[in-house]
């Protein structure tokens, strides 16, 4: 038998092979293989559970591997794996009348002196690794075995002490799963629109709530829609984070494929419930001003997740974010274009998916009254000016919507609309990207040209729009995304004048200090 365990470093991580020899010689126990001081602690661990659970432990030399011998192994997750092989190494030395399963098996977990197991973290990355390598069974907590079963084609079985894992060893009855799709965890009370599941409503996701703001209400349906990113400026109060905090409700269910890799990256950073083993529900992060860039990208001497990796299939929302580090804000630039992130520690490197919806928030300038008609702003103009230098151009050109919200009411109140009604129309802008394979805010431009057809007329406002407004080509790029995604939400083939002119006023090309002012 071949047991296996799992050394997690960056995205990938590593699976581990556990040989034990039992030999002549002074009673002890050897550990090779370039164990940190976690994974050499577990020696003691495992010999006073194997005793604990009614084992004897062997009187020999024990000789434990774990290769390959150049990788460095870290955590507890391995006192499971060295516990059963020793066990194993010991039956196979008596009479061989214990019948052991020949198939390789993932085992993972953390054990307690009385042989009880602790759950660790990256069970489901570690499943997903040994199920591409052909492994189809793992012993791992009772804890732990709801996120390994997502893996599919993966059998678990779930012990909650030692002798239950060892008893598993020699009967394939116990290991039980091996889901396919439609046997994947869907969160309770979802709703489905159009064919397409959103989360439950409650009253903190209801956009009825959010008054006089209908322009700022409809940019949001569309990044919503198409996965497009937004900036949203305005004096303080005026109730752009309010409406952002609710962007979740329009966001639907990922796939079952878009939710593995997002369940594998928050395993592997300790962040799944068993209540949740797969991670349904988009992200939302909202990390603090404070972040430093190794928050946000990740990084450790273990390459653990950053917030762009944890926002990956979902969003990132900078609340007030100009007051970001300038080089944080910079850093989401190469992430926002190529959707992955790569880092490097120790003469190791990973790669992190971090194909993230980037929504941010900020006020005008720093006192925030800038551009206000009814208040005055202290701040100079040179301190406005450094205050939107922090965006830079380039970070600014990624952003396909930009809305200025403001905080004074209209002579007529605007009308809301519910949440259920504007989860309409993006569900069926979803349906159809879904039927592509691709986000409209993902399209290279090869998919601009196959889908993105445009009659005369709305060609003629753009090519008018880009002549007026000196746009880039990544800004007209974005034009194109974004009056696809509008085109998809009123179910049209081709693009029309009316898409292409709400998605070239979303797309202003002025100045960083003059988007707000409108001059």
């Amino acid at each position: 038998m071949q047991i296996f365990s799992f050394s997690p470093f960056g995205y990938e991580g590593s699976l581990v092979t556990v040989e034990v020899d039992l030999r002549r010689g002074i009673p002890a126990i050897d550990l090779i293989g370039l164990a940190d001081g976690a994974v050499k602690e577990s020696r003691e661990r495992m010999k006073s559970a194997i005793r604990n659970s009614g084992f004897e432990f062997p009187m020999e030399r024990v000789l434990i591997s774990l290769s390959p011998a150049d990788l460095k192994k870290e955590g507890a997750g391995f006192d499971l794996a060295l516990a059963l092989a020793v066990l194993e190494a010991d039956m196979r030395k008596g009479d061989g009348s214990f019948d052991m399963n020949p198939e390789p098996i993932l085992v993972m977990g953390e054990l307690e002196l009385s042989g009880a197991l602790r759950p660790v973290k990256g069970v489901h990355a570690a499943a997903a690794t040994a199920a591409s390598a052909g492994i189809r069974k793992c012993i791992v907590s009772s804890a732990n075995a709801a996120e390994a079963r997502e893996v599919v084609g993966m059998k678990v079985f779930g012990a909650t002490n030692l002798g239950e894992a060892f008893e598993s060893l020699s009967n394939p009855d116990f290991f039980t799963g091996g889901v396919d799709d439609s046997d994947s965890f869907v969160p309770e009370n979802c709703v489905k629109v159009s064919g397409v599941l959103f989360p439950a409503e409650d009253s903190s996701m209801e956009f009825s709530d959010v008054k006089n703001q209908s322009r700022l209400v409809r940019a949001l349906q569309i990044a919503a829609a198409g996965g497009h990113n937004l900036l949203a400026f305005g004096s303080p109060g005026c109730g752009k984070t309010l409406a952002l905090q609710r962007f979740p409700a329009l966001l639907p269910l990922l796939t079952v494929e878009e939710a593995q890799s997002v369940t594998r990256i928050h395993s592997l950073a300790g962040l799944l419930s068993p209540s949740q083993p797969l991670l349904r529900v988009p992200p939302f992060r909202v990390p603090h001003q404070t972040a430093s860039i190794e928050g946000i990208c990740g990084g450790g001497p273990s390459c653990r997740p950053g917030e762009i990796s944890l926002a990956h299939n979902g969003v990132l929302f900078l609340d007030e974010a100009a007051e970001f580090r300038s080089s944080v804000l910079q850093m989401l630039r190469v992430p926002l274009e190529s959707g992955c992130i790569t880092l490097s520690r120790a003469g190791r490197s990973t790669t992190y998916p971090a194909k993230f919806q980037l929504l941010m928030a900020t006020n005008p300038c720093p006192c925030g009254n800038y551009g206000s008609s009814s208040k005055i702003c202290l701040c100079s103009a040179k301190s406005v000016e450094q205050y939107w230098r922090k965006f830079s151009a380039p970070l600014l050109d990624r952003i396909d919507i930009r809305v200025s919200v403001s905080s004074s009411p209209g002579d007529v109140e605007e009308p809301s609309r519910s949440t259920s009604e504007l989860r309409v129309a993006v569900a069926e802008a979803v349906k159809i990207q879904r039927t592509r394979g691709k986000r409209n805010a993902c399209m290279t431009p090869q998919d601009i040209l196959e889908f993105c057809e445009i009659d005369s007329d709305a060609k003629k406002v753009l090519d008018d729009a880009v002549s007026e407004c000196d746009f880039s080509q990544r800004a007209v790029s974005g034009i194109m995304k974004l009056s696809r995604t509008i085109a998809d939400m009123d179910s049209s083939d081709k693009i029309l004048r009316c898409h292409v002119e709400e998605a070239v006023s979303f797309r202003s090309n002025v100045g960083a200090l003059e988007l707000f002012s409108g001059e």
